[in-house]
Order: C-alpha cells, then sequence, then structure tokens
C-alpha cells in the first residue's frame, strides 16, 4: 500500500487515550489557530476538543506509513515530504518547532508522550500485514463464511491430530520476525517426497505448532539436522519401529527462549519444548509427504513422535554440554538430533558409588529393546541431577562414566545367540564364539544431564538401527 501523502504545514498525532495529549490539547488548538496544524487522532474522532478538522486515522494507515512511535508527534511537511518532528510534550521544543510562543502558562513545563497504537503489540502484527505489502509467497487458502478455521484444517489434512494455530498472514509475518534469514532461503530439501522448504513455509508450520517467533531460529536447526542423509528421516519415518526425532536444545539460547530443562523436562507444560519438536514434525508431514499410514510405517509409534524437544541442563552440570560431542564450541547454542523411542525410568535410589551407579545403568541398556540384541542400535542417557552428582562427587568425568557403562555391558556371544536360554532372537550363531561383546559401540551411547532435582532416577531412550542403514545423531549450530 502506498503511503498516505500528509498536507504541508504542521501536522500532529495524538490519541485521547495519552495523558500527555489532552494535557495539550488547548495548546493545539492555540496552534491551529496562530500557525496552522492538520491532526490526526488514533481513537476518538472527536479529539481533541476545539481543534477544526481532526481527521481520524481510524485504521492507522497514516500513522503505520508515517512511522509514529510515539503520541504526540509534531511533524513539519513541506511538497508531503516530512522535514522535522518532535514528541512528547516540551514547552521550550514547541515554541521553537512551531513559532508560537504564548502557550497557557498552566501547562507543565514537559511531559512524555505515550505509545501510538501503531506500535501497539496488539495490533502490530495485523497492521504489518496490512500496509507493508505482503511480502509471502505460499498459496492463500479461502475459507467458506461457514466453515470453521479449526475444523478447516483437520479437514485439510495439516493437523498432527490436536487443534492447530491458523496460519494467518499477520502471525506468519510476525514468526518470521523472529529470524534475520530471508522468507525464501531454502532450509532444506524435505524426505520423503524431497521437497524444498523454505524459510517462510517453516514459519507457517511454527504458527500452526504453536511457536513464538524466537523459537524459529531453533526450529530451522532441527530442520536442518532432521533433513541430513546422517540422520535419515526418511528412513526414521519408513520404519516400523516407534522411533522418531528426538530435539535437545544446549547452549545460552534455550534458557533465553524459555525452555524446560529441569522438573518435567520431558513432560508437559512448556511451551517452547512442546512447540519446536511439534514444529519440526508438522514441517516433515505437510511439506514433505510424512504422514502416518503413508509412509510413515510405525507398528505402534509413541507419543514423542507429536513432539519430543527439551533443553540441556547445562548450568547444573558438572560435565562439559552435548554440543561439544559434535565439534562445536562450549556456549555455542545447538539442536541435536537423536533417532529415538520413549523414554523409560531407571531407578536406582541407593547407589552412592559411581561404579554401583554405572552397573545399574548397564543393566538399563542392557535390556534396551531386547537383552540379546547389541551394537546395531545407539542410546541415550538422560542423566538425573542426583544421579550425576553421585558420579561428579567422585570426580568421574562424562567420557569415564560413558566408557564404564558401555564396558559394563560386554557379555559374550554364547548368551546372545540365537536359541540361548530358550528365546529364539539373538545374534546368529557365528557369534557364539566371541567374548566381550559390549550393548553398543564406543560412540553410541549418549549422556545428558537434565531433569528436576529431586529423585535418583535417569531415563534411557533406545534409538534406531545405527550405521550407514540407520540414522546417527547429528547436531547443528543455531543462527
Amino acid at each position: 500500500m502506498t503511503a498516505p501523502e500528509l498536507p504541508d504545514g504542521l501536522v500532529a498525532f495524538v490519541k485521547r487515550d495519552c495523558p500527555t495529549c489532552v494535557t495539550v490539547g488547548s495548546a493545539l488548538a492555540h496552534i491551529q489557530q496562530v500557525a496552522g496544524l492538520t491532526v490526526y487522532t488514533q481513537d476518538d474522532p472527536s479529539f481533541p476538543s476545539g481543534v477544526e478538522g481532526v481527521i481520524h486515522d481510524g485504521d492507522l494507515a497514516n500513522s503505520w506509513h508515517h512511522d509514529i512511535e510515539t503520541v504526540p508527534t509534531l511533524l513539519k511537511v513541506s511538497n508531503g515530504a516530512e522535514l522535522d518532528r518532535i514528541v512528547g510534550w516540551s514547552r521550550t521544543q514547541w515554541t521553537e518547532f512551531t513559532g508560537v510562543d504564548d502557550f497557557d502558562p498552566d501547562l507543565p513545563e514537559w511531559r512524555p508522550g505515550c505509545g501510538s497504537l501503531s506500535v501497539d503489540p496488539n495490533l502490530v502484527d495485523e497492521l504489518r500485514a496490512r500496509f507493508s505489502g505482503s511480502s509471502l509467497k505460499s498459496r492463500r487458502v479461502e475459507l467458506a463464511v461457514l466453515e470453521d478455521e479449526i475444523e478447516a484444517m483437520y479437514d485439510r489434512g495439516w493437523s498432527d491430530g490436536l487443534p492447530l494455530v491458523p496460519p494467518t498472514e499477520a502471525r506468519v509475518l510476525a514468526m518470521l520476525e523472529g529470524t534475520w534469514r530471508s522468507p525464501d532461503e531454502v532450509v532444506a530439501t524435505v524426505p520423503p517426497d524431497l521437497v524444498d522448504v523454505t524459510v517462510e513455509k517453516v514459519a507457517i508450520n511454527a504458527v500452526m505448532a504453536g511457536c513464538k517467533p524466537e523459537y524459529l531460529p531453533v526450529v530451522l536447526a532441527a530442520i536442518e539436522a532432521a533433513c541430513t542423509d546422517s540422520f535419515n528421516m526418511h528412513g526414521l519415518l519408513a520404519t516400523t519401529m516407534p522411533v522418531g526425532p528426538v530435539v535437545v536444545v544446549s547452549g545460552p539460547i534455550a534458557e533465553r527462549i524459555g525452555m524446560n530443562s529441569g522438573r518435567n523436562v520431558m513432560g508437559q507444560g512448556n511451551r517452547a519444548n512442546s512447540t519446536i519438536g511439534r514444529a519440526l514434525q508438522l514441517v516433515v508431514r505437510n511439506v514433505g509427504g510424512g504422514r502416518p499410514g503413508e509412509v510413515d510405517r510405525a507398528a505402534h509409534g509413541q507419543p514423542g513422535k507429536l513432539s519430543f524437544c527439551f533443553a540441556e541442563d547445562e548450568a547444573g552440570s558438572p560435565w562439559e554440554p552435548l554440543s561439544t560431542d559434535f565439534g562445536h564450541a562450549p556456549e555455542t547454542s545447538t539442536v541435536t538430533l537423536f533417532a529415538g523411542e520413549g523414554a523409560r525410568c531407571i531407578v536406582d535410589q541407593l547407589s552412592r558409588d559411581p561404579e554401583s551407579l554405572a552397573r545399574s545403568l548397564a543393566q538399563a541398556l542392557i535390556a534396551m529393546h531386547h537383552h540379546k540384541l547389541v551394537i546395531g542400535f545407539d542410546a541415550m542417557i538422560i542423566v538425573g541431577p542426583e544421579h550425576v552428582r553421585v558420579f561428579e562427587q567422585a570426580g568421574w568425568t562424562k567420557t569415564q562414566t560413558r566408557d564404564r557403562i558401555i564396558e559394563l555391558t560386554k557379555r559374550d556371544g554364547a548368551e546372545l545367540v540365537r536359541g540361548a536360554g530358550g528365546i529364539d532372537e539373538g545374534l546368529p550363531e557365528a557369534f557364539a564364539d566371541a567374548t566381550a561383546i559390549p550393548k553398543v559401540g564406543p560412540d553410541g551411547l549418549i549422556l545428558v544431564h537434565a531433569g528436576g532435582g529431586a529423585g535418583m532416577f535417569s531415563e534411557l531412550i533406545g534409538g534406531w538401527v545405527n550405521g550407514a542403514t540407520g540414522s546417527a545423531p547429528t547436531s547443528r549450530p543455531i543462527h
């Protein structure tokens, strides 16, 4: 929309819902009589009294296009162009600006202005959509008058089973304010349909997921990580195992956007945790075509396939952050994706010795998926604060702890082959003579510190197939 032209001379922007504007109402009337003045009022068209020809800027078009951030604002205009402006009330400044020097002596010497309605947080998104000229390239979906927005999105197959936030132009533009990246920049090629997704398309799905704009950089990084050959999102969808992307956020951004790394860290109640993971899943569904019952062939699935996202508790951890395991510098904000199933609780409320606790964690790890299936799956253990304290007090590093847990999972092939223990599942008979076979490979166990400070619990997340045919944990910096 072209900016409406202002009349030449002195121009004022005011609103009744501003004590300073009310205070200077008589001054505005006096300026109009002595020097000429055009007044635009944002709310009450009868305000200010005593001023002739007040223009009601009810749609805020003039205020928006002329960048009115504070009222009262006085402008000097010549040939439709602004020459100068002042904001608020100052007897000295108004005298110099207007040439009028006999204002009411009862007026105060100075008063600050108020926020313009054109920058009101409750209005600015709609005004941006209405007046800034749409930069969005996505297809518009027009709904019938009697269509319910929520039901319409269900009917069109956009939902993951929960209600979505309608992605209006105003909301999408507001979401895009959360990143410096261009809306038409291609973020990744999304499986399974291998469709290029732009920042704008990600923003649309982030709106539907319920994200705030400040979450968008995290969602973008998560999508970049998910859509890599190493993470293999297509394979993750197509498998019949109940796995999905587990998103772990590390670095300063987690605290900045209010993510939960403590009590109920993998549960409900935190908006950032819930919606960031959901936005990733919606992009895979709505852009990449990864829908349940189609490419998504999970036999059972699990609730984490709606959203599985949490923050690492770095501040309370004696260990280096997860991001450094992937070569990032400390204090770098990152997302790390792990192809995992649902979490299961590991209870050990008695161990105060690190060796004893490591044995408990190792036994839980052995039972992952099936106690006779080894090497082919990675794992993540979310070590709770009371458990990590046991290792800290003994001086065990994260590497030492991880290596010892893996060492304690080693068993002979005779215990693991098919038929051993009367169980047909297991390794091929060729492994019968092998010794000291670990549950996971040397890089197959990820340790993350998170959770509430009370309760000697940790959580185990079993992984999907690793190696070239499966998925590798993948980390990306957040920009």
